[in-house]
């Protein structure tokens, strides 16, 4: 990512590979019953590609082999039972502030919570105010009270209101969070005031509830050596109805969750342990699994060669861990093919910044590591989409994976670099390298003979600056485009926002000896990175570029988001028959 300003975006040194197991790396593809349901999974028996021989063989950099950890596997339910009588460890009731306002003699107003305090002798009444809760958004208390079935009550607050996607994804993991704390194996949710919502809006509900809880659930403990496990086991969803309809969204969602989670693993593994090589393999497990709908070409170096991907190639000189060029391919099990999509993810395992190395305080080279964010994103989207199995689109996940290393083999300032297309490139910054390995993928996405092109990139700290932690920078000169991927955000919860893409600020990405240099000045730097990224895809296609430098991390927690990848799969399925 360009050092422009402070930026976020990486970690860890990086350097040798996995052991020769990459079973050893990361858990195998499996069948993963998050809600109850379960899938078939194909044995590992792919089309292997040719690879570096070392890249596998080596010994993991500080013998780290991560433990081997199962995903949540909890099963969801939906219900038409009364509150009182439900039995469990936990009922759990989203509440706005709104539901928590109480008349003259403090009792409660919402017939939900009315009920309920009447059950309990008023006692959740009289906790909620001795608790000062106000169903403010982050709110919660739970409570051990008689007089119902459930042995302890829960309110979870929402805020103001509670129609947002982001909202009740919080109740599932504020949920999921109280569940791990009083060690409870089910737990009921409902919401206080479900009335005035669509049929629709039920659903949509309910998954963004599930979706929280398996996502607040998981915990990434595959580099400790000791931790707490959840025993949640199963959730029920009361009062958003039941039926067919609702199954399938709850099993769309178990689907995305999986992806999730791979996104979240494979952004969290240090470099030495997730290399070019491991994180073509990870791809490689994706096609073998899904290999009915999905196929893997990974191509080494002398194949990027033949393509004469310089820009790429430019970029991985320096590294020991050799570079893999990742293609995977979704087609429909049947039907005719409408749509053509590619989803391109920058997929640099680490980013040392090279010669214009990352040094001082903020350069936050200790988390480089996420700089393949983008490449999590797009595999994310692949593992779900090789369960949903849209129809009637063609979707192509594109992957440059390499290392941004230092050595006397490296790429220097000032060199020129030719791209795939034919444009030469003068390198006035190694750490502006993200946008130099797009620019081949971008290239090669392009003779896919895609309609549409979405990239993904950890790309400059100038659109953290401009848009903070959490949200994610979109570039496009489609609104067309942009209607399509926006709407598609607004159902998954993520956070974009359209910027501008200013064309005289290109005059500044001139080169006196090249065609163009890889960066501009320090202002507007994210847009002059996406206009550099503008110069290496075809007018016929529709591109956007969507720079998650910010949102990729949490900083708070310490984790990956999984970002993306929920919007990603919204969208192919917006665009499929």
């Amino acid at each position: 990512m360009a050092a422009i300003v402070v930026s976020l975006i990486a970690s860890s040194l990086a350097s040798t590979t996995s052991s020769s197991s990459p079973s050893l790396v990361f858990r195998k593809l499996r069948s993963t019953p998050l809600l109850g349901l379960s899938f078939a999974v194909t044995p590992l028996c792919c089309r292997r590609p040719k690879r570096m021989a070392h890249s596998l063989a080596r010994s993991t950099l500080g013998l780290t082999h991560p433990v081997q950890i199962d995903p949540p596997k909890i099963s969801f339910s939906a219900k038409e039972i009364d509150v009182v009588e439900w039995k469990g460890d936990i009922l759990a009731v989203g509440v706005t502030e709104k539901d928590m306002v109480k008349d003259e003699n403090q009792k409660f107003q919402n017939p939900i919570l009315k009920k309920l305090d009447s059950h309990l002798s008023g006692l959740l009444a009289e906790a909620s105010l001795e608790e000062d809760f106000n169903g403010k958004a982050g709110e919660s208390t739970v409570l051990r009270l008689s007089g119902i079935g459930s042995k302890r009550v829960g309110l979870i607050g929402l805020g103001q209101s509670s129609s947002t996607t982001a909202a009740y994804r919080s109740l599932g993991e504020s949920v999921a969070a109280a569940a791990k704390a009083s060690q409870a194996s089910n737990v009921a949710i409902v919401i206080a005031s479900p009335e005035g919502l669509s049929a629709e809006s039920k659903l949509h509900t309910a998954s963004a509830i599930v979706s929280g809880t398996v996502l607040g659930t998981f915990e990434d403990n595959r580099f400790k050596s000791e931790s707490k496990k959840s025993l949640l086991t199963s959730v029920d969803i009361l009062g958003l109805g039941t039926g067919s309809d609702l199954e399938k969204k709850l099993k769309y969602t178990e689907d995305v969750c999986s992806g999730i989670i791979l996104g979240k693993e494979l952004v969290n593994a240090p470099a030495n342990v997730l290399t070019p090589g491991v994180l073509a393999e990870e791809a490689s497990k994706i096609a073998s699994t899904y290999g009915d709908v999905i196929s893997a070409t990974i191509l080494d170096v002398e194949q990027c060669k033949e393509l004469k991907m310089g820009s790429y190639l430019g970029v991985a000189a320096a590294s020991e861990n050799p570079p893999h060029f990742i293609h995977l391919c979704y087609k429909p099990p049947s039907g005719p093919v409408k749509t053509k999509l590619a989803l391109v993810g920058k997929g640099l395992t680490f980013d040392s910044g090279g010669y214009n190395i990352k040094t001082g305080p903020g350069c936050l080279i200790e988390l480089m590591k996420f700089d393949m964010g983008g490449s999590a994103a797009v595999l994310g989207a692949a593992k779900a989409l090789g369960q949903i199995k849209p129809a009637g689109v063609e979707v192509h996940f594109i992957v440059a994976a390499c290392e941004n290393m230092i050595s006397g083999t490296g790429m220097r300032p000032g060199d020129i670099v030719t791209a795939s297309n034919g444009k030469t490139i003068e390198v006035n910054n190694t750490d502006a390298e993200g946008r130099l390995t797009l620019a081949d993928a971008l290239v090669y996405a392009c003779n896919q003979g895609v309609e549409k092109i979405v990239d993904l990139a950890t790309l400059t700290g100038a659109c953290i600056v401009a848009l903070g932690p959490s949200i994610a920078g979109v570039f496009t000169p489609s609104d067309d485009l942009a209607k399509e991927v926006m709407a598609a955000s607004e159902v998954s919860g993520e956070k974009l926002w359209r910027m501008p893409m200013e064309e005289s600020y290109w005059e500044s990405m001139k080169s006196g000896v090249a065609d163009m240099v890889n960066t501009g000045g320090r202002q507007g730097g994210a847009i002059t990175a996406a206009l550099f990224l503008k110069q290496f895809v075809d007018e016929k296609v529709q591109w956007m570029h969507i720079d998650m430098a910010g949102p990729v991390w949490n900083e708070k927690k310490k984790t990956a988001t999984g970002f993306g990848i929920s919007t990603l799969v919204e969208w192919v399925l917006k665009n499929s028959s």
